[in-house]
């Protein structure tokens, strides 16, 4: 296998989770073409819609769940020929995770696979593997191949299970939903790629074979469907979002009508109508997280906040002030509790959570307690790992990295405060520590380092980072000083480099907050002067700009502005006057937590109040639609959750935390209701309080394991990782040479794990699950049925040969489900 794929593979499986604008690549100026247009139309051995169902309904549902898929097609394809390869790669990516986790006889996944192999094969090879390609790529015409690839695909599966009439049905409720990325792109403030898209929209519409049968069935819904596409182009080319709002509104309710109009049975049409609303929910979410940082990503800067926290308290425990180190972590226990963090942390990450407070926090305030030295260190190490966890789910791109040069300046601030006050061996011990942390592209610093400035990188690692390391062990203060100034400049650079004005905010208002929280232990130290001097340096740096983070406070909330100015003048004069030092500094602290959510709530998710809009339009339609009749008698169990799961996802969106989540839970409600509407629901695929990826659950298979795969996870294994639907977590694991892994399948179809030909160290033997002795043998392991690891089971591998050891998923390797192991 090629570098390049396996480079992809891994890049693009970290997208799987949410949606980011790229760069504006241009509009194709190609020829409009409309998969399906003119295949999968013999309606030779396809049964007629009305029979179909008759016969059994669950057929409808899950036709009504593949043309879901087809809308989110439509997502990918028009994000990329608006310029968008990025956000449409990251679609892509989420299409095929919910396609590979929808498991189940009626499943999208496993039904398509019992349709028609071929059709199966041609829509995830041929198709959404082209499609992804060819969007990672940025190569549009690549991407349109494999986008209609994957339409004539599921077309013809349709035609097959529900009859031509019933495609044609589904079909044009797929292009109602289609002019919402009109109006979708046009929030984003795209509105000449937004115009662009309407035109390619209209041209797949004048050849869809759907054209002519609503045109047939209801004249009026006909000329109301293309009337609201024209009037929404136009709309999108002036820039008027009321009236673009309202045309996509007339497009939408038309393909209603029309889907009605042309099937034979009013049950699929209703089912189809539920999966356009689902549809409607998909892009809500790709517009929420289209805007600038999210709120998820002020959660994650205000745990950076801790992790600088908890160092503060190891440092006061080092130099005798237990009890103030003790009191310290306490603050930070009873701060997080209380903190708009700790809810979307517990839900980014359960197990980061978990380990965050017990054996972290929990565990550090113990171990202060019974003086235990290495269980201080422990615990400090479990906090750093957690909270890095936690950053890392709550962040996306750059955001991580960022938040984590943030917290270099802090630690690099602390080592020189300890150099200050006659601790050299502790200061070049801390600045090693952060040499290797970088090494290990914690928070994949190192590597968007690199890639932002290679210019950058260097200055930063090679001049300054390994520089104050040798002008701390040698007591050189003029040295000590340059170094520690040019890092602070330089990663301030990287910062505005790599971020917009209200990423680089949150990370500098974290930054001056942990600056202040060393004020604080300078206080207990007796260090008073400095602590003022340091904190007046803080003021300092914000009144010089800060990044742009001075403008963008006053501009976003200037009583914000005042009231973080006025706490960092009190917790000033505190330090300077013999005051409350600590009692200020977690003033101060609030007020910079508050200051980021204030600067990314008014400059980043602007495009939040544009999502709630879409749902809540797609909320007062529902309670309008024939369908909302049909569900609340077909099953009032399915109707109130499909209710309660609307609800929760337009309150996600406001808020701004646990869009994802709240989005995957819809879309399962949604599911459930089609097969509630069709008389099926105890077919459906996913549980009645089921969330997460549609039919996450494994069945047992007739696939086999090997010598090295077992039940539950061995008592002596050192490292867990969990096989999810279509990815490993964590995807990069640290261990020492000799530790014992057990790759555990949590969620999913049977998975396997085989090391990567040529991206293992020299000195290793090849290791895969199975007993495979190579990568091919391995492939063509997995092809006989050999080497699967399934529910209840785990591979086991003990690692001797250190260096980094790259490995892949067969089945679900194009999905991204990549993963590395590096022992040290």
């Amino acid at each position: 296998m090629q570098e390049t794929r396996r480079t992809w593979l891994k890049g693009t499986g970290a997208a799987i989770a949410g949606v980011a604008l790229g760069g504006c690549n241009g509009m194709s100026g190609d020829e409009e073409s409309t998969p399906g247009a003119n295949e999968g139309q013999s309606t030779d051995g396809a049964s007629d819609d009305e029979e179909a169902l008759q016969s059994d309904p669950t057929h409808a549902a899950v036709a009504a769940e593949w043309n879901t898929m087809r809308m989110r097609l439509d997502d990918a394809f028009t994000f990329s020929i608006a310029g968008h390869a990025g956000a449409g790669a990251s679609v892509g990516q989420n299409v095929f995770a919910r396609f590979e986790g929808a498991n189940g006889e009626y499943g999208a996944h496993e039904f398509l696979e019992t349709t028609s192999e071929d059709n199966y094969e041609g829509f995830e090879e041929d198709g959404l593997v082209v499609m992804n390609e060819g969007l990672s790529a940025g190569d549009v015409e690549a991407a349109r191949g494999g986008w209609e690839a994957a339409h004539t695909n599921l077309r013809e599966a349709t035609v097959t299970r529900v009859g031509e009439t019933g495609a044609n049905a589904l079909e044009v409720l797929r292009f109602g939903t289609a002019v919402n990325n009109i109006e979708l792109l046009a929030a984003a403030g795209d509105t000449e790629g937004a115009a662009s898209v309407g035109q390619e929209v209209l041209g797949w519409w004048e050849t869809s074979p759907a054209h002519d049968a609503v045109e047939s069935a209801d004249s009026e819904a006909y000329e109301s469907l293309e009337g609201g596409m024209e009037d929404a182009i136009s709309a999108a080319q002036s820039g008027d979002m009321e009236s673009l709002r309202s045309a996509t509104s007339t497009a939408l309710n038309a393909s209603a009508t029309g889907a009605y109009a042309v099937a034979t049975n009013e049950e699929l049409a209703g089912a189809g109508q539920i999966a356009s609303y689902q549809g409607q929910g998909w892009d809500a979410a790709a517009l929420a997280s289209m805007s600038g940082p999210s709120t998820e990503f002020v959660h994650a800067a205000a745990l950076t906040i801790y992790r600088a926290r908890v160092h503060d308290a190891a440092r006061l425990y080092e130099r005798g002030h237990a009890e103030a180190a003790r009191q310290r972590v306490k603050n930070v226990f009873a701060h997080f509790e209380g903190a708009r963090a700790h809810e979307a942390l517990e839900e980014a990450s359960e197990d980061a959570y978990t380990r965050f407070e017990d054996g972290g926090l929990s565990a550090l305030s113990a171990a202060i307690e019974n003086d235990d030295a290495e269980g201080v260190a422990s615990a400090v190490e479990t906090i750093n790992g957690s909270l890095v966890e936690g950053i890392e789910a709550l962040g996306s791109g750059a955001e991580p990295a960022l938040l984590e040069a943030g917290y270099f300046k802090a630690r690099i601030e602390d080592a020189h405060e300890r150099y200050r006050l006659g601790e050299e061996p502790a200061a070049a011990e801390t600045v090693r520590g952060l040499f290797e942390t970088f090494e290990t592209n914690e928070a994949d610093f190192h590597e968007t380092l690199e890639e932002t400035d290679e210019s950058l990188y260097e200055t930063f690692e090679e001049e300054h980072l390994n520089g104050l390391i040798t002008a701390f062990e040698e007591g050189n203060d003029a040295a000590v000083d340059e170094h520690v100034s040019g890092i602070r400049e330089t990663l301030l650079s990287f910062e505005t480099a790599a971020g917009s004005t209200a990423q680089v905010s949150a990370v500098e208002s974290g930054y001056m907050a942990a600056r202040v929280f060393d004020a604080g232990v300078l206080d207990v130290l007796g260090e008073n002067e400095r602590a003022g001097s340091l904190v007046q340096a803080a003021f300092q740096h914000f009144e010089a700009g800060a990044g742009g983070f001075h403008e963008a406070l006053e501009e976003a909330d200037h009583d914000r502005y005042e009231s973080f100015e006025a706490a960092l003048s009190d917790a000033s004069s505190a330090a300077q006057e013999g005051g409350d030092a600590g009692e200020q500094s977690r003033a101060f602290n609030d007020e910079a937590v508050g200051a980021i959510y204030a600067v990314v709530e008014s400059g980043g998710g602007s495009f939040g109040g544009a999502a709630t809009s879409i749902m809540q339009d797609t909320f007062a339609a529902f309670e309008e639609a024939e369908v909302h009749e049909m569900l609340e008698e077909a099953d009032e169990s399915a109707y109130e959750r499909y209710e309660s799961a609307l609800n929760d996802y337009i309150g996600a969106i406001e808020s701004g935390s646990g869009v994802r989540s709240a989005a995957s839970a819809y879309a399962d409600a949604s599911i459930r209701a089609q097969f509630a509407v069709v008389g099926a629901v105890d077919e459906a695929p996913v549980g009645e309080g089921s969330g997460g990826e549609s039919g996450g659950g494994s069945e047992e298979t007739d696939l086999q394991g090997g010598p090295n795969i077992q039940d539950g996870v061995p008592d002596d294994a050192d490292h867990v990782v969990n096989m999810q639907a279509v990815a490993f977590e964590p995807e990069e694991l640290t261990i020492q040479q000799g530790d014992t892994v057990a790759w555990k399948h949590a969620a999913g179809e049977p998975h396997n794990v085989v090391a990567y030909e040529g991206e293992i160290p020299e000195d290793a033997e090849h290791w895969a699950s199975g007993g495979f002795e190579s990568e091919e043998a391995a492939r063509e392991g997995w092809e006989d049925g050999e080497g699967a690891v399934q529910s209840g089971k785990s591979y086991v591998h003990t690692f001797e040969a250190t260096g980094t050891h790259e490995y892949f998923c067969v089945p679900h390797e194009a999905a991204g489900m990549v993963g590395s192991v590096i022992v040290e």
